[in-house]
C-alpha cells in the first residue's frame, strides 16, 4: 500500500505541521508513505482551517481519500478564500436555501467571527464529510459535528498524538527560569500558541492580576505571536502589569524548556472549534497541569486528569479558583499533573495513534487518488 500524505509540514509554524511531521515518521515505519504524492493507493489529508490547508482541501474535493480534521469549525477557512457569492454558495450547500438570508449577515459582519459564537455554530462540513471516504476527527464534539452534516460519513476518532520530546535538563531550566527574572520557587501559569480572541486572555490577565496582588510570588508567561492586532491593542496594559512575562513564537528547544518551566498551563478556548489542542496534550504529556474550557472536546479526559473551567458568565469565578487551588495547595498541581501523563501514556502515545491510522487507510484503499467529478 502507498499513502499519499498531504499536509503542512516544518518549518511551517503551525500544529498541524509539527503534528503531520511527528505521524509522517511513525507512519513510515509501517510501510510507504509519500509527501504530496498523487499517485497512490489511499490520500490522507490533514485539514485546518487557516490558508495553509488552501490546496489540501481542493485536492481534498477533486481526490477523495482519508479526511483529518484537525479543526471542525471550516468556516473561518472558508471567510478567508471565498468570495461573498461562492461563500453565500456552501453555506446554502450546507444549510439549505433558507438560511441564504443568514448567509449574507454572516458575510457582512465577518470582521467579528474570531470571538461571535455564531460562526462556531456553523462549522459548514457537509462537503468534505460526504466526499471523503473516512473523516478521523480527535473527539467526540469533532465526531458529532460531522455526523450533523453527512449523516452517512464514515467518522474515526483518534486521540490526538503526543511524541515525547527530548526534554531539557533541570538546571537548563532554573537556567532559564533565572534568565526571565524568576525565583526558582515562583508558581508559573503559562499560555501558549497563536493568540486570538478564543484563548480567552483578557479574562486570564484579569484574573492573574488578582490572584497576582494575594500571592505575589506567581507569574504568567504569554508565549506566541496575536491573530488579531484589534485584540493585540486591547490586552496590551494587561501585558504590561506586574508578574507578566511577555513571550514571542517560541521554537521547538525553547518551547519545551518553556513547557517545563512553567508549574501549570492555562489553554481555554471558547468559542470551540472541534479542535483537540496540540499544547494542552503536550503539557499533559510531560505532566504540567492544565487548564481547559469545560467542552464536549475534553470528554475523553479521565476525572482529575485536567481543570475545567466554566463557560460564560461563571468562567472568571471559576477560573480564579482554580488558579488560586494550584498556587495556595502545594502538591495538587503535582498529582493532577502525574494523572494527566497517565492518560496521554494509556491513549495518545505516538505508535498507538500511527496503527489506528493505518487501520482506517488499509479500509480506504480504493480510488482515492484518481480525479472524480464533483
Amino acid at each position: 500500500m502507498t499513502v499519499g500524505f498531504h499536509s503542512p509540514l516544518p518549518p511551517a509554524r503551525s500544529g498541524v505541521a509539527d503534528y503531520s511531521a511527528a505521524l509522517l515518521g511513525e507512519l513510515r515505519k509501517l510501510g510507504r508513505v509519500d509527501v504530496a504524492r498523487d499517485r497512490c493507493d489511499v490520500a490522507l489529508y490533514h485539514l485546518g482551517n487557516n490558508r495553509m490547508h488552501a490546496a489540501i482541501y481542493r485536492q481534498a474535493i477533486d481526490r477523495p481519500g482519508i479526511a483529518v480534521l484537525h479543526d471542525a469549525v471550516l468556516h473561518h477557512f472558508f471567510l478567508g478564500q471565498l468570495d461573498e457569492q461562492s461563500y453565500t454558495e456552501e453555506f446554502v450547500y450546507n444549510y439549505g436555501e433558507w438560511n441564504r438570508g443568514l448567509a449574507g449577515e454572516l458575510w457582512r459582519g465577518r470582521a467579528a467571527s474570531g470571538a461571535d459564537d455564531q460562526y462556531f455554530r456553523y462549522p459548514m462540513l457537509k462537503r468534505i464529510a460526504e466526499r471523503s471516504r473516512a473523516v478521523i476527527v480527535h473527539n467526540p464534539a469533532a465526531a458529532r459535528a460531522v455526523g450533523e452534516h453527512a449523516t452517512a460519513a464514515h467518522v474515526v476518532e483518534i486521540p490526538h498524538l503526543f511524541a515525547p520530546p527530548p526534554l531539557p535538563a533541570d538546571a537548563e531550566v532554573l537556567r532559564y527560569r533565572q534568565s526571565l527574572g524568576l525565583a526558582p520557587d515562583a508558581f508559573v501559569f503559562g499560555v501558549f500558541g497563536y493568540l486570538r480572541e478564543s484563548k480567552r486572555l483578557p479574562a486570564v490577565l484579569n484574573c492573574f492580576a488578582q490572584l497576582h496582588r494575594e500571592f505575589p510570588r506567581t507569574a504568567l508567561a504569554v508565549a506566541g505571536e496575536f491573530v488579531s492586532s484589534d485584540l493585540q491593542r486591547a490586552i496590551e496594559p494587561l501585558l504590561a502589569a506586574p508578574g507578566v512575562l511577555r513571550l514571542p513564537f517560541l521554537k521547538d528547544r525553547e518551547f519545551w524548556l518553556a513547557a517545563r518551566m512553567i508549574d501549570a498551563c492555562i489553554n481555554l478556548r471558547d468559542p470551540a472549534s472541534g479542535e483537540s489542542s496540540g499544547i494542552a496534550v503536550r503539557m499533559m504529556g510531560i505532566g504540567k497541569p492544565v487548564l481547559v474550557t469545560e467542552s464536549e472536546e475534553y470528554g475523553r479526559v479521565d476525572e482529575g486528569g485536567c481543570l475545567r473551567i466554566a463557560r460564560g458568565p461563571a468562567e472568571r469565578d471559576s477560573l480564579l479558583r482554580h488558579m488560586n487551588l494550584l498556587v495556595s495547595m502545594g502538591g495538587v498541581a503535582e498529582a493532577i499533573g502525574q494523572r494527566a501523563a497517565a492518560h496521554v501514556a494509556r491513549y495518545h502515545a505516538l505508535e498507538c495513534v500511527a496503527r489506528q491510522y493505518w487501520d482506517v487507510l488499509k479500509q480506504g484503499i480504493g480510488d482515492g487518488c484518481q480525479a472524480r467529478p464533483t
